[in-house]
């Protein structure tokens, strides 16, 4: 396997423009390393921080959805685009929000299949719809995401992080993206002895 995280190259954090260096220096103290995508996009810095701008008004605004809700949309949205690195990046992060060691497996492997309840399968149902095939997205679908008990912004929200996701699947696509190894590891129970 190639060393290389991107077919098109990185950088490093030190070769960031200095305001992309603080915030993604602050999510690697958090995490504990530097994910792959930002020193994939580093090359291009504006189209970097628009991705973190965007990415954050998304995911970390306050709203009806959960952190661990949001997560959902976006495995959901990554499997239907099987995007690699977007599966493990934020079935990882899943995993530690929704304290669920088996969800995002479930849902990357299978999101048409996967036993939820009825609040997230209308999530992710909301998400696939718009994620397979955006052109026939309608009222219907709409409609069942009403009924299953989502509001107006939720429903608006996981329409958006889909939209998001999958300009970002095929970001990943493109760049032939690698997963940090980090990530298959984090919010997995240990195994017993």
């Amino acid at each position: 396997m190639s060393d290389e995280i991107s077919r098109f190259g990185s950088v490093q954090l030190a070769d960031l423009p200095e305001d992309l260096r603080e915030r993604i220096g602050a999510i690697a103290e958090k995490s504990g390393f530097v994910p792959n995508v930002f020193l994939a996009l580093g090359h291009r810095p504006d189209e970097l921080r628009a991705f973190c701008d965007y990415h954050d008004a998304l995911m970390e605004r306050d709203s009806g959805l959960t952190k661990a809700e949001r997560e959902l949309v976006v495995v959901a949205t990554s499997a239907a685009n099987h995007c690699t690195y977007c599966i493990v990046a934020h079935g990882a992060i899943l995993r530690v929000r929704a304290k669920d060691s088996q969800l995002a497996d479930l849902v990357a492997t299978n999101p048409w299949g996967a036993q939820l309840d009825e609040r997230r399968r209308a999530i992710v149902d909301l998400a696939l719809a718009l994620a397979q095939d955006p052109a026939l997205f309608g009222e219907q679908d709409l409609t069942a995401a009403r009924e299953a008990g989502l509001s107006e912004d939720e429903i608006w929200d996981i329409g958006a992080i889909t939209a998001f996701f999958a300009m970002s699947n095929r970001l990943a696509h493109l760049m032939a993206l690698r997963p940090n190894e980090e990530f298959f590891l984090l919010g997995r129970v240990p195994k017993r002895r």
